[in-house]
């Protein structure tokens, strides 16, 4: 599976205000765009490496590292990519959100701007 499709895929948790606020931005905008749900469809270790490289950051950046979950899983500032997408893998919690996938880019809303940025 891919994260590039032909409309904006939003990685979105509606627990989450920032992530709540980006889906409403795009609807406000009407802006077309899948919304994946990924604590209940959690990215696959492909697609997050996918996501490495459509974010240009290391996984060390997207994750949660306040989560306990973080802890659990062993993770640390000096964890490997592979170590984190594994571990984001088997707890989708620990996915940075909301980010959104647009035209061979992804970004963290994390200010919303940034969101603004790809569409």
């Amino acid at each position: 599976m891919t994260l590039v499709a032909s409309q904006p895929l939003l990685l979105h948790n509606p627990r989450c205000s920032k992530s709540r606020a980006a889906k409403a931005w795009l609807e406000q905008e009407r802006i077309t765009f899948i919304e994946r749900l990924y604590l209940e469809d959690p990215l696959t270790v492909e697609e997050l490496r996918e996501l490495r490289q459509l974010l240009d950051e290391p996984a060390r950046e997207w994750v949660r590292k306040g989560e306990d979950a973080y802890k659990a899983a062993g993770l640390s500032a000096n964890s490997s990519d592979e170590e984190h997408f594994a571990a984001i893998a088997a707890a989708p919690i620990l996915l940075e959100r909301p980010i959104l996938v647009h035209d061979g880019r992804a970004a963290i809303g994390r200010p919303l701007e940034r969101i603004s940025e790809l569409v």
